[in-house]
């Protein structure tokens, strides 16, 4: 049994409280989903449960976690730059159960993530692994080791449809507790058994925590429909309080009116009048009671997304946005593809798939380079390393007014309050945001550029389950051209009008 009482974690910098009294419980066959809008502090939660040192550099924590004799599997979000760049078999070595493990135990690891026992002994750099590759190769490592319980952040990050597929057997077929953080909705509604939603409401300034045993589309469907039935109340509370209040001004103000007269007239009435008044006054101090027990108003995180201009980023209908034929693709000196053709035209929005490491990134490199030398469109680049494009210390504000004139920076602070970007958060450097935050803010600034071409890889990849619906509607609405690479499968339902499969023979329909 994994246990958790009373977490309170708050950030060093700001003392911003990121998680408040939360506590919940995971027993075998528990798959908990740790959902929230981007920089609520869910991998901070994943990190101080599995070890509080990794935390401990930007975070302080209160309660008690009971994990006594249990060994935990911890999945990153991300590998380092240093583990990309090792060998297979080195980076394979670094784990004590590896090199402890027997040929046949490696074997069934192996299988049971559906890898080959060979990948452990590959010559190859980890960073020439495809996604799924990395993801399987890292689980196995985690079941060698026989874990309690596992912490995984981000699994389906980097997935190519088929391994998402194969996350969801994994994770309905495992024996021990999970708790995992994923961004993907389908996923979700298909594994998790366990909801705990973490929340920041009021300008992100007070913390709110959920634990539900149930899945995630009831849990989003009750969810609504209890807010719904508490406002319903909150406000028939209401108009009935306004009711009694304006009932009880009329006959304070009438005995108001009387108890003047009489004090003047007849000081015997006067007396009466005054106990009258007494108790009318009693009656006012009873509201105001009432008033406090009332039915609170619902709070909730509302993802709130700035919309394209409909009149700046519209594309000619029928305009040639793109003529890209490629003999070959390729990757160094790696062919990946052979006769890609990519045509598109306005205002079409495009969803290429394809197995990992068939190239599907670096096509879209190529298809945005070629539009952002174009001069007769105006084209924005989303790459799914946001690091490319927020590199050194600049902040969210000076990321959306590189001008610094006083306009346009207001703008751009009215522009992140709307994406709830708390004050100290616009002030902090863009690189050290999360990635939904940084996801956000590339956003807005396609926006305030008028693109009416998005070339965007991986778009839905850092936003939050609860945030994805709304990226996915601006980008259905969006009048423009998107060329876009998604694993996203309601992406791909909701937004894209043509779906075309990379493969080594090129592009096709499906």
């Amino acid at each position: 049994m994994f246990q958790v009482k009373n977490l309170t974690i708050t950030h060093k910098k700001d003392l911003t409280t990121l998680v408040d009294g939360l506590s919940f419980t995971l027993a075998p066959g528990d798959r908990a989903a740790l959902i929230g809008e981007e920089g609520n502090g869910k991998s901070t939660v994943l990190k101080l449960l599995y070890d509080p040192a990794m935390a401990e550099p930007y975070a302080e924590w209160t309660g008690e976690i009971v994990d006594k004799g249990l060994r935990k599997g911890w999945l990153a979000q991300e590998l380092s730059l240093q583990e990309l760049e090792l060998p297979v078999w080195e980076f394979c070595r670094r784990s004590p159960a590896f090199e402890e493990a027997d040929p046949r135990t490696l074997d069934r690891a192996a299988r049971q993530v559906g890898l080959s026992s060979d990948l452990f002994w590959d010559q190859r750099a980890v960073s020439t692994l495809s996604g799924g590759e990395r993801v399987k190769l890292r689980l196995a490592l985690l079941l060698l080791d026989s874990p309690d319980v596992l912490l995984l952040d981000e699994p389906s990050n980097d997935l190519d449809l088929q391994t998402l597929e194969w996350l969801e057997g994994f994770l309905l077929s495992c024996q021990v507790p999970v708790l995992y953080i994923s961004h993907d909705e389908r996923l979700l509604e298909r594994t998790a058994n366990v909801i705990i939603h973490l929340e920041r409401l009021r300008r992100r300034t007070v913390s709110r925590s959920a634990v539900s045993r149930m899945g995630y589309a009831r849990y989003v469907e009750e969810r609504a429909s209890g807010f719904q039935r508490q406002e319903q109340l909150a406000r028939k509370e209401r108009a009935e309080y306004d009711a009694k209040i304006e009932k009880y001004r009329q006959i304070r103000n009438k005995l108001d009116y009387q108890l003047g007269s009489a004090t003047r007239q007849d000081p015997h009435n006067a007396a009466l009048m005054k106990k009258k008044m007494h108790t009318v006054l009693s009656m006012g101090r009873r509201f105001e009671r009432e008033k406090e027990n009332m039915t609170a108003l619902p709070e909730w995180e509302e993802a709130i997304l700035t919309a394209f201009d409909q009149g700046r980023s519209a594309f000619p209908a029928g305009k040639t946005a793109l003529r890209l034929d490629l003999p070959e693709l390729t990757a160094g000196e790696r062919v990946l593809a052979r006769n890609v053709r990519l045509w598109v035209d306005g205002p079409e929005k495009i969803g290429i798939v394809g197995p990992n490491g068939t190239g599907k990134s670096t096509l879209l490199k190529l298809t945005a380079d070629e539009l952002l030398a174009r001069t007769d469109l105006r084209a924005a680049y989303m790459p799914q390393d946001y690091g490319d494009l927020l590199l050194g210390d600049k902040t969210p504000v000076e990321v959306l007014a590189p001008s610094g004139r006083r306009e346009d920076v207001t703008r751009a602070r009215t522009l992140l309050g709307s994406m709830k970007y708390k004050a100290e958060e616009m002030e902090h450097p863009a690189a050290g945001l999360s990635g939904g935050q940084r996801a956000k803010l590339l956003f807005l600034a396609m926006v305030l550029n008028g693109s009416n071409v998005l070339v965007l890889d991986e778009p839905t990849r850092n936003f939050s389950p609860l945030s994805a619906p709304v990226i996915r509607q601006v980008l259905a609405d969006f009048p423009g051209v998107i060329i876009s690479v998604s694993h996203d499968r309601l992406y791909l339902e909701q937004v894209c009008m043509r779906v075309l499969e990379l493969s080594e023979n090129g592009l096709r329909q499906v």
